[in-house]
């Protein structure tokens, strides 16, 4: 497949190369629809529905950025419940399909990335998938002059909170984790559910990062089918006391 990376300067040039020739910095997809959802958010568990459904319904790769409706927490997977609603009273709380830890909503800058199985991409190893997408979301920042790098190994875990817990191939800056993500692998393709926390961007940054991961960005918009379709999701499954309170 021919895809572009990108030279000291950011600048992009064009080469041929197989997939598992990967290398820092090249985009890691040949085309995305670019979701902003600028409207007001319909709650912690609606958000984690509509990435499940855009994984089920993609054609093509989807970077979706999106907010909260009110501060928020989410956890991974398989943390315990408890600890979590007693860190974070009068906070939504809703248990991510995804794993990792304890994540706080609301002043982040969270996003989604959602690739449907036919790409090459979704089928990388989930080590080397989290390692590009955070090299790429590093290149976007240090484009607006953030100056962040990819740590190769994991920190002594000291918590459940994402945040206080760098993991191997997190993006760091001035020495404190600014960006963490999560993965889920289904039948459908990939799901990356990631937030950046602890730095001012621009408006614009939804865009120059599709840019970073992506030879080709379409805009795209979340149908009304689709919202429906979640918010039947989130009420049958992400806002029960099943799932929340599943450990």
């Amino acid at each position: 497949m021919a895809l572009r990376d990108r030279d000291a300067n950011g600048q992009k040039g064009d080469f041929a190369f197989l997939w598992n020739s990967w290398q820092d910095g090249e985009v890691i997809l040949t085309h995305l629809e670019l979701l902003v959802e600028s409207g007001p958010s319909e709650g912690a568990a609606v958000n984690m529905a509509v990435d499940e459904v855009l994984l089920t319904r993609a054609v093509r790769p989807i970077l979706r950025v999106y907010g909260w409706a009110r501060p928020a927490v989410t956890f991974g997977y398989f943390e315990r419940w408890e600890p979590v609603k007693n860190a974070f009273p009068g906070r939504e709380w809703v248990r991510r399909w995804t794993g990792g830890g304890v994540v706080p909503h609301g002043e982040d800058w969270t996003y989604s990335l959602i690739v449907p199985r036919a790409e090459a991409f979704a089928r990388e190893a989930p080590a080397e998938s989290y390692r590009a997408i955070h090299e790429l979301l590093g290149v976007a920042m240090r484009e607006e002059g953030v100056k962040t790098f990819v740590t190769p190994q994991a920190a002594p875990k000291v918590s459940q909170a994402c945040f206080e817990n760098p993991a191997q191939y997190d993006l760091l800056a001035a020495g404190h984790k600014i960006a963490g993500a999560a993965q889920r692998r289904s039948r459908f393709g990939m799901l990356h559910q990631g937030s950046v926390q602890g730095v001012r961007l621009q408006p614009g940054f939804a865009r120059r990062l599709a840019e970073a991961l992506a030879d080709g960005v379409t805009p795209r918009v979340l149908s009304g089918g689709e919202l429906e379709e979640a918010r039947r999701l989130a009420q049958a499954k992400y806002a029960t006391e099943a799932w929340n309170r599943k450990f």
